[in-house]
């Protein structure tokens, strides 16, 4: 079974706020004091935290539910209850967070970039809150919100200095291993590598470079052929791309032919990946044959031949681009909820009120007390949920929905 998983699904739920609580004081000499109920405790958050030390997305391939705590209920005498605990999920550098129509929400690209998963539900407010000139006993209070809930697409894109791009069984492995202490599957057929590697090569006691073994190309991959776009992606964040071309007698390609099938997969799929620096190097020399053609650097995984060389050509590449880069940044797109609300109408025929201001004046009320539902009445109108309604053409009678509330509009 594998252990690396570069896409997976995730559910998140943010934690349930915890309701408000109807109570008076009651105490011997003070038989009839105010209200004293306590607000519920906030639901937890889920936050997307990116750490070097998880290296794929594996823990979500099982288990793709994440949860955060619930808030705690309020209480007489005003004790507020407590706030649900928050829960960070650890994800690979790299990771970019879609939604499930593909929008990207966050890309979490360095350490300790963090995105806002799922939100906690506000805690209801007690009756002690809502005491005032006017309602001198309220006897009702709110109920916790709901914690968002939503599917979320992971995709991982690794972060690596070189990425080692060639055709099938054209050494890549082979290479890693000897340059690093990765210990790749290697085998002397076509498509060994079904997952990427990576490989640290240390270069002197304070510099090193991360190595990436991507599986093999092949033609067509820029249109998804075999797992094209799979493997394509994690190329996009290398720095340096070292393309191995094979001259082993057996290869089915020129080294000419090679390079220009690889490089226009590459430039099809992001034609700005023709933009970064390349090594090209001709690999298997051991085995190269007579007539193969290339005139350019050569090395073998196998005898060691031409790898300090190439080595030293790829970490000089690296730190080229290292030293012209900006100071790294988090790329996270926020989608900010807008304010107010809108009307639209439901494909029930139903007017439906749309927004988070209005949702939770409804949702968080007990709309059974007439105390509670008139208190939620005027808080609709001073939303201005009545006057939108009529602008809409609501008519007498028509049902309009508030979440998960519906009622018969009345113009009075």
């Amino acid at each position: 079974m594998s252990g690396f998983v570069d896409e997976a699904g995730c559910n998140v739920r943010g934690g349930d706020g915890g309701a408000g609580a109807v109570s008076f004081r009651r105490e011997a000499h003070v038989p009839k004091g105010g209200p004293d109920g306590g607000d519920g405790g906030r639901g937890g958050e889920i936050w997307f935290v990116a750490d070097r030390n998880v290296a794929s997305l594996l823990a979500f391939r099982d288990h793709p539910h994440r949860r955060a705590g619930n808030g705690t209920h309020g209480q007489g005498k005003k004790k507020h209850g407590h706030a649900g605990a928050d829960l960070e999920v650890p994800v690979p550098e790299g990771t970019v967070v879609l939604d499930q129509d593909g929008t990207v929400l966050a890309d979490l690209v360095h350490a300790g970039d963090r995105w806002l998963a799922a939100k906690g539900g506000q805690g209801g407010r007690g009756n002690a809150s809502f005491l005032s000139n006017r309602r001198r006993v309220p006897s009702f209070a709110e109920q916790g919100e709901a914690g968002e809930e939503r599917w979320l697409r992971l995709e991982l894109k690794l972060m690596a200095d070189v990425a080692l791009v060639g055709f099938p069984n054209v050494g890549k492995s082979t290479l890693i291993s000897r340059i690093s202490a990765a210990k790749p599957k290697i085998a002397d057929y076509p498509f060994t590598t079904l997952e990427p590697n990576l490989g640290v090569v240390r270069l002197d006691e304070r510099d090193e470079i991360v190595v990436a073994d991507i599986p093999g190309l092949i033609e067509g991959a820029s249109e998804g052929r075999g797992l094209g776009h799979r493997f394509l992606r994690h190329v996009e964040r290398a720095r340096v791309l070292c393309v191995l071309l094979d001259l082993a007698e057996t290869a089915d390609r020129s080294p000419a032919e090679q390079e220009r099938v690889l490089l226009d997969e590459l430039g099809r799929y992001r034609p700005e990946l023709l933009e970064r620096p390349r090594v090209v190097v001709g690999s298997r020399a051991d085995i190269a044959g007579p007539d193969h053609g290339w005139t350019g650097p050569t090395a073998s995984a196998v005898t060691g031949a031409g790898l300090p060389q190439l080595v030293g050509a790829m970490a000089d590449a690296v730190r080229s681009v290292r030293s012209s880069e900006p100071e790294p940044e988090t790329f996270v797109v926020h989608r900010p909820v807008a304010e107010g609300f809108r009307i639209e109408r439901g494909e029930d025929g139903a007017l439906v009120v749309v927004g988070r201001q209005a949702e939770r004046a409804v949702a968080l009320s007990d709309i059974t007390n007439p105390e509670a539902m008139a208190f939620v009445q005027e808080r609709l109108r001073r939303l201005g949920v009545d006057k939108a309604l009529a602008r809409a053409g609501a008519r007498d009678g028509e049902h309009v929905r508030i979440g998960a509330f519906s009622f018969e509009y009345a113009s009075d």
